[in-house]
């Protein structure tokens, strides 16, 4: 009864989002309200468990993801993120192109959203295959493939941090492993797979459509991305003041590639410090002041607090501005992220996930290959890897303690299932196909079939990572 109760609330919630069109946070309070009726729990339970798991899961990531997010906004608004891009596309050449673009995509990736990512480097994708020949398809694959493993696995985005809080793991060491493994995932999905699309194209002769692109503008806006991104409407560039404007921020310095670095590096070098210290140093003050700065939500603070710093001399904008903004862009993905710790909440306490964990048990499937399965399932039929992971973790949770297997790669597994097989009910899906300007079928194979090579790829290594878990530091 109970598994019939968890595929009913799985096609209620499928049909809010894709047929009704609710926002995801809505459908997914509506679901869980349901689910926790329907499973007869007392109402005020019902109530208790969505209100303490949305705020559980908002207390272990808010914090983090605000600060991330104003993070990547210090290096982005500072011409950062353009120098470090533009910076690994000019050392690797035309030549190596996708190699330049699957590792500005996973650099870029980590302190900037997907969305944003593909809005910088359409442009300059588009330039580049006009010039070389590479297939759209593929640089297209290259990108999106780069910055979905980060987004997925790599903090302080949300969907691994919401992971890490369900299964209560150490931060520093669940973010070492999984940049090893999400790298992998983009070179074998980004670089490989890619450069497989790319002599196929090449080989049957595939074109592409470049007649609405002005060369010389784009150009420009590749030289000067800065004053790309704050291009003005047609109307308001005959406005002398602000075409002084834009000359004046033209003229700005933009801060160098290093340096931006350093604000990334910044908070992930504490975080590891105060992760593996408990391993190498004596208790005493002294790891005692490693751990504290070392705690996320400290080590965040002080990035963010020397991105501002650092950054200051190449903004246009004030920094309160900037945060602002931050705090505004990531007010609804942790709405979408509390209400899916809230479903998660409810599948526990109402049992359903103890019925479907013993449901895979009985089948004798690996631990790993079934976090992957249930993620996997989970994002193909709505479209959010957020969802799907959050949901998977809460799943999963009693499973994974109990298994033997090391919670950290049962998570990076997890993340792997949310990575690949995103369907036209997923937005990143259009996002893809409206900024690279290609058709369904070409964003199928460069970003559907892409991301599924990536998260296969990362399930297998991570298969492999769990034969070494005793004598690998951190993972048991």
């Amino acid at each position: 009864m109970l598994m019939l109760i968890f595929l009913v609330s799985i096609a209620v919630l499928l049909f809010c989002i894709i047929k009704l069109k609710l926002n995801a946070f809505v459908a997914l309070l509506v679901t869980a309200f349901g689910t926790g009726i329907a499973c007869s729990m007392p109402l005020n339970d019902v109530a208790n468990v969505v209100t303490n798991k949305f705020g559980g899961t908002l207390g272990g990531i808010g914090i983090v993801t605000g600060l991330g997010v104003m993070l990547g906004m210090f290096m982005y608004e500072a011409g950062g993120i353009d120098n470090i891009s533009n910076g690994i596309i000019k050392k690797l050449g035309d030549a190596r192109s996708h190699y330049a673009v699957s590792l500005s995509g996973f650099i870029t990736g980590i302190p900037v959203f997907g969305d944003v990512v593909y809005i910088m480097f359409a442009p300059m994708l588009r330039v580049l295959s006009r010039k070389t020949g590479y297939s759209m398809a593929a640089y297209a694959c290259a990108i999106s493939t780069a910055t979905t493993c980060t987004f997925a696995l790599v903090l302080p985005t949300a969907p691994p941090l919401a992971v890490a809080e369900n299964l209560g793991l150490e931060v520093g060491i669940f973010f070492f492993y999984a940049l090893i493994c999400a790298f992998v995932g983009m070179f074998v999905a980004g670089i490989l797979y890619g450069g497989i699309l790319n002599r196929i194209d090449q080989k049957n002769g595939r074109t592409w459509d470049f007649s609405d692109m002005d060369r010389a503008m784009i150009m420009e806006n590749i030289e000067d991305p800065k004053l790309h991104r704050s291009a003005h409407s047609e109307s308001a560039l005959q406005s002398t003041n602000i075409q002084a404007a834009a000359k004046a921020d033209s003229d700005k310095p933009k801060m160098g590639a290093g340096l931006a670095m350093s604000i990334l590096l910044v908070p992930i070098i504490l975080i590891l410090f105060g992760s593996f210290g408990p391993m190498f140093l004596p208790e005493g003050g002294f790891l005692d002041f490693i751990k504290f700065v070392g705690s996320k939500n400290v080590a965040m603070t002080i990035g963010v607090l020397y991105g501002a710093l650092v950054a200051r001399p190449y903004l246009q904008r004030s920094i309160t501005n900037i945060m602002s903004d931050g705090a505004d862009q990531v007010g609804l993905i942790l709405l979408i992220t509390g209400a899916g710790g809230a479903y998660g909440g409810i599948l526990q306490a109402s049992g359903i996930a103890d019925t479907i964990t013993a449901m895979f048990n009985n089948l004798d499937m690996p631990i790993l290959i079934m976090c992957f399965l249930i993620a996997q399932i989970l994002r193909c039929a709505q479209g959010s890897t957020t969802v799907a992971l959050v949901t998977t973790s809460a799943i999963m949770v009693n499973a994974i303690a109990a298994s033997g297997v090391s919670p950290i790669l049962c998570a990076i597994a997890t993340c792997a299932g949310g990575i690949g097989l995103s369907l036209p009910n997923d937005s990143g899906f259009w996002a893809i196909s409206r900024f690279f300007h290609i058709s369904v079928t070409d964003t199928i194979r460069g970003w559907t079939l892409g991301g599924f090579v990536a998260g296969v790829t990362i399930l297998i290594f991570t298969i492999i990572l769990s034969m070494f878990q005793n004598a690998l530091p951190g993972l048991m």
